[in-house]
């Protein structure tokens, strides 16, 4: 969908050059930290050398230093540990890492992951029933449990200690747990943008200090934290940069046999070094796929795996898995689009069939989302026919959270962020929530659907683009929400070559010429096999772009990620 460029700033720092050369970089990467917010030169050097050393403590978060005390009560007095996750990616990373760490200092637990099919998200009545009969006495969630009133409250009545870690906005009612924490009980703080995993990984570093014994290192369990984070797709600033910079160093080194095996059948070296965006494309959707598919414990397995020989077996086991997620993802995503096709009035998009799978209507939203641009719920039928349900998905302008929150009478139930969240309703409701959400939507946003915006850093002409200006741009990873790629836009080029490729030609490959200097570079427009027709070549255009290095058979070369364009 073509966007309406704006420049992400357009003042520069008065001080640039002398603030370039007190951190070593050049004035376009101040302009950049500038435009993003980062004022002072200790400010942007934070942002560039992010250390373990900025970490908040875990005191911070509310709650936390309670809910450390009541583990460590429990654990002192003998009672069995149970950790209860979810099913998805933040879930499975914070119910290993709890799991892993807990090993560490000589204490086994037990664990539970609900199957996505048959239970649900979050903590359910007779999963809590069968943890007792298994004999445990002491229950931690973690990435769940703020909404799980039923399911903590029959925990209680087992005779269960429990603690809440989670990371979902509260509703009006909490749970009567032992001990709650998760950032979002109060407004702001520095740990307001963590994962679960994040909010887990907090927790084990409180609990390190009150167990008896020496203390664990538990810096080999950033790895897990950074999985965690960038599938969650929270706000990579702040907290979670420190957190998940430093797990990109681990998952580069990948000394976890789960994770060589993961890099391994996502046709990466073994030491390969992955951004953010590789991480979340390739690696994580692997693990959630399990959960997405029906089985999250295979996840927690290779992750848990001791050696490589052990994991490999399990990753290839995954890989299949999301092969037949990616099949089914296509069909559903052509089905999808072709029903978002016959609402084009509707400023809120309500989508359903009864077939579509559960565990792939979240991804499927945002691509549909992301294609008309407009807050999209996709539900499908239960097993047992009882409710829909669904997963939706927002843009920038609309929070989704805020959005359920004001049509609630109509839902069965709902819960999530700004930006995605899980319902379910009676099928009978179905056309009330049509009806309601795209009202809701209206009122937000009008009634005409808008065109995204695409903001740009600033202009970068073509000659300038060397091996070394994409060496300091790396300093900025990770990319992801809160801190995203830049964005820049050229001068009118010449479009000197235009070729598709992929399976379906999908994908157009271009050569671009800047005439003034002579430069030439190309480019890739991904999914744009139609939108940029044959036609394009020798025309003269300006392009949107994020320059990276190619290491297609291993020869780096540069190469640009065409984001828009305008003739």
């Amino acid at each position: 969908m073509p966007c309406i460029w704006k420049a992400r700033g357009t003042d520069r720092p008065p001080e640039g050059a002398a603030m370039a050369d007190a951190l070593s970089v050049s004035p376009l990467i101040v302009d950049i930290l500038w435009n993003r917010g980062l004022r002072t030169v200790e400010e942007m050097d934070r942002f560039l050398s992010p250390g373990l050393r900025h970490l908040a403590g875990p005191e911070t978060i509310p709650g936390l230093t309670k809910a450390a005390e009541v583990l460590a009560a429990g654990i002192a007095e003998g009672c069995p540990l149970a950790v209860w996750g979810d099913y998805d990616v933040d879930g499975i990373t914070a119910t290993a890492l709890v799991t892993e760490f807990l090993a560490a200092r000589g204490i086994e637990v037990m664990h539970h992951l609900p199957n996505r099919l048959e239970e649900g998200y979050g903590v359910n009545v007779a999963g809590v029933e069968q943890l007792a009969e298994a004999g445990a006495r002491l229950l931690l969630t973690v990435d769940c449990g703020i909404s799980d009133i039923a399911g903590v409250a029959r925990a209680r009545e087992l005779g269960m200690s429990v603690v809440v870690s989670d990371h979902h906005i509260p509703g009006d009612e909490l749970p009567d747990a032992h001990a709650i924490c998760d950032p979002r009980l109060e407004e702001g703080g520095p740990c307001a943008d963590l994962a679960g995993v994040g909010v887990a990984f907090m927790l084990m570093a409180a609990l390190n200090k009150l167990l008896p014994g020496d203390p664990a290192d538990v810096r080999p369990l950033l790895d897990l934290v950074a999985l965690g984070t960038i599938a969650d797709v929270v706000s990579l600033t702040g907290q979670n940069r420190i957190l998940v910079k430093n797990g990109l160093l681990l998952i580069k080194e990948a000394k976890r046999p789960g994770v060589a095996a993961l890099k391994v059948v996502s046709d990466y070296a073994r030491d390969a070094e992955l951004g953010a965006g590789q991480v979340g494309f390739n690696i994580t959707p692997r693990i959630n796929a399990a959960g997405r598919m029906g089985d999250p414990d295979k996840g927690l397995d290779l992750l848990l795996a001791d050696t490589f020989d052990a994991a490999m077996p399990l990753a290839e086991e995954l890989n299949a898995i999301n092969m037949e997620r990616r099949r089914q993802e296509t069909e559903i995503a052509e089905e999808a689009f072709a029903q978002a096709e016959t609402m084009p009035n509707m400023a809120g998009l309500v989508l359903h069939a009864d077939h579509w799978h559960p565990g792939i209507i979240g991804i499927v939203a945002s691509r549909v989302a992301e294609k008309f641009y407009r807050p999209t719920l996709i539900l499908c039928t239960a097993e047992d026919g009882s409710l829909f349900k669904g997963s939706g998905r927002s843009i920038p302008e609309f929070d989704l959270y805020e959005g359920l929150k004001a049509i609630e009478p109509v839902l069965n139930g709902f819960g999530g962020h700004k930006q995605a969240a899980g319902l379910s309703i009676l099928p009978e409701q179905l056309d009330e929530l049509r009806e309601r959400f795209n009202a809701c939507v209206a009122a937000e946003l009008g009634p005409e659907p808008l065109t995204p915006t695409l903001k740009l850093d600033r202009e970068l002409p073509f000659a300038a683009i060397t091996h070394t200006l994409l060496a300091e741009l790396e300093l900025l990873q990770p990319y992801g929400m809160g801190n995203p790629e830049p964005v820049f836009g050229s001068a009118p080029v010449t479009v000197a070559d235009r070729r598709t490729f992929g399976r379906e030609q999908e994908h157009v490959k271009l050569v671009l010429a800047d005439e003034a200097t002579g430069a030439r570079l190309p480019g890739k427009a991904w999914r744009a096999g139609k939108t940029l027709p044959r036609d394009v070549r020798g025309r003269l255009m300006r392009f949107a772009f994020t320059p990276k290095i190619d290491r297609y058979r291993g020869i780096p070369k540069i190469d640009l990620r065409i984001r828009d364009w305008n003739f």
